[in-house]
């Protein structure tokens, strides 16, 4: 008997913005807020760093990333729990924070003392051609860790062939990563006013 199908997650909703508009908006909030930026990525391979360094500027925020494409690449370079994996393969939405975890941990440089690296993505999912994990293709799990925690979103389920899945993989990663720096952002300034009002 095959699993129960979970419920599918909403997309954020958007116009015509391309990747590169995204990109932009996080690099800009990142910059604004002097915070820095790590990515651990399995099924887009790499696309979220490329979009977010295609912008001017980018190295000001980006530390770096880890396409951790294998599963034991998961476990040794972002410290995924090997019992999650084993219990719930590596498309799960846990597994998703633990990937942005863990980049946070591994793009923080030996010689940065206490400042860890301020945020972290990841994302798991089926690109195709073949489901894994008994999930579908275009199943799609996105994790985000910040200074104050993190959240998983999904699954998603993107249609289309292989890139169309990446391609919706890094939209939505990013398009996810803009709320948090957003929602971020407004809570440090609500912070700082009710401060002055004491």
């Amino acid at each position: 008997m095959s699993p129960p199908t979970p419920a599918i997650t909403t997309t954020t909703p958007r116009s015509t913005e391309t990747p590169h508009d995204l990109a932009s908006d996080v690099i800009r909030l990142l910059r604004a807020s002097n915070q820095t930026l790590g990515v651990a990525e399995s099924l887009t391979a790499g696309l979220v760093m490329a979009t977010l360094t295609s912008v001017p500027g980018a190295s000001a925020a980006v530390r770096g990333g880890v396409v951790s494409y294998a599963t034991p690449l998961k476990q040794s370079l972002l410290g995924v729990d090997s019992a999650l994996i084993a219990r719930e393969g590596v498309i799960h939405a846990d597994v998703a924070l633990q990937m942005a975890e863990g980049a946070r941990r591994a793009t923080t440089a030996p010689d940065d003392g206490e400042a860890v690296t301020d945020w972290g993505v990841g994302t798991t999912g089926v690109a195709g051609p073949d489901q894994q994990d008994g999930k579908p293709v275009g199943t799609v799990y996105i994790g985000i860790a910040g200074p104050e925690g993190g959240r998983a979103w999904g699954p998603f389920l993107f249609p289309g062939p292989r890139e169309r899945v990446r391609e919706a993989t890094v939209m939505e990663a990013l398009a996810r990563l803009r709320e948090a720096l957003v929602a971020a952002a407004a809570g440090e300034e609500k912070g700082e006013g009710e401060g002055k009002g004491e």
